[in-house]
């Protein structure tokens, strides 16, 4: 099974998937690494990790639709079984989520549906929330919307600054993501509408 991750940042969600494929724990290739933004700690780790590369920015393409051709061309050339979405500031169209249907899986910084969106840790903290977590859902149309695949909770302590609480999110998502992952990869998920179960 040949993954695709997404990624537009630091991408220390990318080096967990890495370090879960390398040590075995994930039994699939880490075929491809997509990223919009050239200037992304992503790109190097990639580098580092002899991972391939797509670079894809939307300043050099007219259209959406010709952005995601193009991301299209380098999935079908690597033959891509599941997308993993790790911080990709790039919403994808209808279209795009439709053809992948059931093979696309996102990571998200709250227990949704609470906190949806681009400040998740940030928004739960600010909204003085005492429980906040992290989800792994399988992506549909809307945002931050898709079947639950896995959630766990961290606690927000009364000490906790939005620095510590972030350090905290980041150490669940590094073993959430690539256990999530794994469940895929050996057929252990399955869909049928908007419900998630495991074998």
């Amino acid at each position: 099974m040949n993954i695709a991750v997404f990624a537009s940042g630091r991408g220390t969600n990318f080096s967990a998937v890495v370090r879960a494929v390398k040590a075995g724990k994930i039994k699939a290739n880490l075929a491809l690494l997509v990223c919009d933004n050239p200037g992304a700690q992503v790109v190097g780790r990639a580098r580092r990790a002899g991972i391939k590369i797509a670079l894809v920015t939307r300043k050099e393409l007219s259209a959406k639709e010709e952005f995601e051709n193009k991301i299209i061309a380098y999935l079908q050339e690597c033959k891509i079984d599941l997308i993993v979405l790790a911080g990709f500031m790039c919403l994808l169209s209808s279209a795009f989520v439709r053809r992948y249907s059931g093979r696309i899986i996102n990571i998200h910084p709250s227990l949704l549906p609470s906190f949806k969106g681009v400040q998740g840790i940030k928004d739960a903290f600010d909204y003085g929330s005492k429980v906040t977590g992290v989800t792994v859902h399988f992506v549909d149309e809307k945002m931050d919307h898709g079947p639950i695949i896995l959630q766990g909770a961290v606690r927000i302590e009364e000490n906790d600054t939005l620095e510590s609480l972030e350090v905290k999110i980041h150490r669940l998502e590094h073993k959430l993501y690539p256990e999530a992952i794994r469940l895929f990869t050996e057929g252990k998920l399955r869909l049928e509408g908007r419900k998630v179960t495991i074998k």
